[in-house]
């Protein structure tokens, strides 16, 4: 099965076509410069990937998929939630936003059990600018202080996900697609599809 991942981002396109796997061709918007992206001014995850997904699917005559993810610390009132690819500004990076991030933990004295967190990924399947399907995933875990790892993207270097040692940038990418908030929605995702083809 083709899909369309609204998105740029080479990582995220990788790990969910690894994710997927073999029965599903993922591309994205790479070879697409003219469709740009969407404001993502929803205030949930959700909303941001309808937005995404809708905007795609309306010009592109494909099954679209988009996913709109974070993190939430709890010591942070949920920040920088879906503000998390931008939380130190807009034309930053990953390690940017994860020095942000600490800072404003170190800033609040919060210390081991305190820095509770998880990281949310919504995704929205949509077909000629409707939604077919919104798929969610969870993953609980704790904010580590100095990051550790090299693998891995985003706020990974710095995730413990509840029951591991490693962090996600610390663990090989078959176990973290395993066991991550993306992995678990894909998953939802996939059933959702099978509904789909039949």
């Amino acid at each position: 099965m083709d899909l369309l991942l609204a998105t740029h981002n080479a990582h995220k396109t990788r790990e969910i076509q690894r994710i997927l796997g073999e029965n599903f061709a993922v591309r994205n918007l790479s070879k697409h410069p003219e469709i740009s992206k969407p404001l993502e001014n929803g205030k949930t995850f959700e909303e941001n990937a309808i937005l995404k997904a809708i905007a795609a699917s309306r010009k592109l005559l494909s099954l679209v998929l988009a996913d709109d993810s974070g993190l939430e610390v709890d010591a942070l009132d949920g920040a920088p939630g879906i503000y998390s690819a931008r939380y130190a500004g807009n034309s930053v990076g990953d390690i940017e936003n994860v020095d942000k991030l600490l800072t404003e933990l170190r800033a609040r004295n919060v210390a081991g059990e305190k820095r509770s967190a998880r990281f949310r990924c919504v995704i929205a399947l949509a077909q000629n600018g409707n939604v077919l399907g919104l798929f969610e995933g969870v993953v609980e875990g704790n904010i580590v202080d100095p990051p550790r790892g090299s693998g891995g993207f985003g706020y990974d270097s710095v995730f413990q996900p509840t029951g591991f040692k490693q962090t996600f940038a610390e663990m090989p990418p078959e176990l973290k697609n395993k066991i991550s908030h993306r992995a678990q929605a894909i998953a939802a995702l996939r059933e959702g599809l099978r509904d789909i083809a039949n």
